[in-house]
């Protein structure tokens, strides 16, 4: 391509050097502008790539864990929540199975049985009102159909005290849908013994040590115990002690009636004069 030129009165065509494309300078200048344009198709490329890759996350957990649902785990356990928050008991009971066991280690026995399951989370979204809410985690996927989170409860978004916990989940495949088969919780207790529990444990395996025999029977049947003390309380104790706590019940359920009474009437004060 030729170079431009000036013409002026009285002289003859001249180029003009510095204007030439094939100088140095014109060079760099369109090499930089050619880098700045790949490294924006490079841009736009990967994230293409991301998007793709999130669409397609959960066909290749999918394939990864062997199963042919549409959702992951996590996705299911996200649904789990999401229906507790919204009260939608409907909902919940589609992602559980029908033998499902619920094990909630603040409880002496695990529910046992979607219908069991059910009776507890309607108890516990009735006592969580409208603005109580579980706000989740981190959600972690492990081998096969599991995954675990840990959560906390909260407020109109203001963290509760003393209500952190963790779930772990195990789910199953029905038809294309992942259901809930079996859960296991730990809740944060709001009692924190700090290093009396070391002290405690410390006297608990001295005694394992010193008596293994008995220990090794004690592992077998843990319940032994409480069973034996319980059948001495009933045999012995109970004709006494039974009188006393019916009037002992009795009086604390009148104390919870007045209380709730006089929670009632302060409540329907402060709504008079806080507005």
């Amino acid at each position: 391509m030729a170079a431009p030129s000036i013409r002026l009165a009285g002289q003859t065509h001249r180029p003009i050097a510095g204007l030439a494309l094939s100088s140095p300078p014109m060079k760099a200048a369109c090499q930089l502008k050619q880098n700045r344009v790949k490294k924006m198709q490079q841009g736009i490329s990967s994230i293409i790539k991301g998007i793709s890759k999130k669409k397609s996350f959960s066909h290749c957990l999918a394939v990864q864990t062997g199963s042919n649902s549409n959702f992951s785990p996590s996705e299911t356990i996200e649904q789990f929540y999401t229906c507790i928050n919204d009260n939608n008991l409907e909902q919940l009971a589609k992602l559980l199975s029908d033998d499902c066991r619920y094990n909630d280690l603040s409880f002496p026995q695990p529910f046992q049985g979607k219908k069991d399951v059910l009776r507890f989370f309607e108890q516990l979204t009735s006592v969580m009102g409208k603005n109580v809410k579980f706000r989740i985690g981190h959600v972690c996927e492990g081998d096969g159909l599991t995954a675990a989170t840990d959560w906390h409860l909260e407020w109109q978004r203001k963290q509760i005290p003393f209500t952190r916990g963790c779930s772990f989940y195990e789910c199953a495949e029905e038809g294309k849908n992942l259901i809930i088969k079996d859960a296991k919780t730990v809740r944060e207790s709001p009692i924190k013994p700090g290093l009396f529990v070391l002290i405690l444990l410390k006297i608990v395996t001295t005694l394992f040590d010193d008596f293994p025999k008995a220990t090794e029977r004690f592992l077998k049947n843990p319940d032994v115990i409480p069973k034996t003390l319980l059948k001495i309380c009933n045999t012995f104790l109970r004709p006494f002690i039974s009188p006393l706590l019916a009037s002992y019940i009795n009086l604390w359920k009148l104390v919870a009636r007045l209380l709730g009474f006089a929670f009632s009437i302060i409540r329907y004060i402060l709504k008079i004069f806080i507005k």
